[in-house]
């Protein structure tokens, strides 16, 4: 049974323009499959998003491992401490493994500030898979191994590579910590509202009627009332006493009861325009039903239309959670996330002396490009047949 963006070309122009660099003969032959990941790798800023994307979710999955330190394991010495610099060449231009020089701290006797200095007389090589701090990877397998570190003694030296907090605390192992929420808050998040908007928007634009206008007026109603202080609202009703987990938990159900509208709406308005199409008709004459006309019928023709409200929601979903954690309604500490990280930078102190506490900033900034470009391939090679 074919969809409406399943159909076979009638010229040879219509699939050559977007997938110009594929043999002719391979390309009537290929899957559909086959024909998306052609015109998918084409779009070189969208396959860079994806392999970005890739790489902080494996950051986010084995942060126990990339992380050099226990993020909440406090350096007394190297309080704001710059991010390290990882050299290979010394000072007389001799070639080395990458290294860290020693550092010192000293305080200035005007300003009373404490600034570092490098030993150039004292090298740390730099190692990878290095024995540290014991962990348990996703709480079950206990380990010792880290992804790089240094050959000497915690107390002695650290190496920072996006620098330390106020309290001596590594920045780049926080980040790491950090992505696991923020990174999954977004999926999960964004899942719950693809649920709801398909299952809602999908029943008013199949039955339509009464049911229909219901399901309209919640939606008018939820969308006349502001994101911001409808978040900040119902963040402040959550209890201040609350563990991590269930906090969690209530952030992302917020954040996504308020983003299914969106999505029910071009949910509704496809199958207002598919439900007296041809293969729907077919399908129903077939005895299938009303369940599997929807789920296997409808939804998958206009795919395209899915991933790019996904790929959109995503990234406003981090940085809601991003922003309610940064003016103290969302996660809170203990919790680690990059919008309590950011809660770093409202002190004006370390704003001044230690710039490099917006790293978090920078993290979520590149996420949101990467999820944009990524959607933007994702929606163009959902239809390989358009021009």
């Amino acid at each position: 049974m074919t969809t409406p963006t399943q159909h076979v070309p009638t010229e040879v122009s219509e699939l050559e323009e977007p997938l110009a660099d594929v043999d002719e003969e391979r390309l009537y032959v290929a899957s559909q499959w086959q024909l998306i990941w052609w015109k998918f790798r084409r779009h070189k800023l969208a396959v860079a998003g994806g392999v970005i994307l890739i790489i902080l979710y494996l950051i986010a999955i084995f942060a126990e491992f990339v992380a050099p330190y226990d993020p909440e394991a406090y350096f007394a010495a190297f309080k704001l401490a710059p991010p390290t610099p990882i050299r290979i060449v010394d000072t007389e231009g001799k070639l080395h493994l990458p290294f860290i020089y020693h550092r010192d701290r000293e305080r200035d006797e005007e300003t009373l500030r404490y600034y570092y200095i490098d030993d150039v007389s004292i090298r740390h090589t730099v190692k990878l898979f290095v024995r540290g701090t014991p962990y348990k990877l996703w709480g079950l397998v206990e380990t010792d191994l880290h992804l790089f570190g240094l050959d000497a003694d915690r107390a002695e030296q650290g190496i920072f590579l996006f620098g330390a907090d106020r309290l001596g605390r590594d920045l780049f192992s926080r980040l790491c910590y950090g992505a696991r929420i923020s990174l999954s808050i977004g999926l999960i998040g964004v899942l719950l509202s693809l649920v709801l908007g398909i299952i809602l928007g999908g029943i008013s634009g199949y039955y339509g009627g009464r049911v229909d206008t219901i399901i309209q007026r919640v939606i008018e109603f939820v969308r006349t009332i502001p994101n911001i202080p409808l978040w900040m609202a119902l963040s402040a009703a959550l209890p201040a006493d609350w563990p991590v987990v269930r906090l969690y938990f209530g952030i992302t159900i917020i954040l996504s009861l308020i983003g299914w509208t969106g999505m029910a709406r071009v949910v509704r308005g496809r199958f207002l325009q598919l439900r007296n199409e041809d293969f729907v008709l077919a399908a129903r004459l077939c005895g299938s039903g009303e369940a599997r006309i929807i789920l296997r019928h409808m939804v998958p023709s206009f795919l395209s239309h899915i991933i790019a409200s996904l790929t959109i929601a995503i990234p406003g979903t981090i940085l809601g959670e991003t922003g309610l954690s940064f003016i103290g309604l969302g996660l809170r500490a203990p919790a680690i996330s990059w919008g309590v990280l950011l809660q770093e930078a409202q002190n004006v102190r370390s704003l001044a002396q230690a710039p490099w506490v917006f790293w978090p900033a920078v993290a979520v900034v590149l996420t949101v490009f990467a999820f944009n470009f990524l959607g933007d391939g994702l929606r163009d090679a959902a239809d390989p047949y358009a021009r």
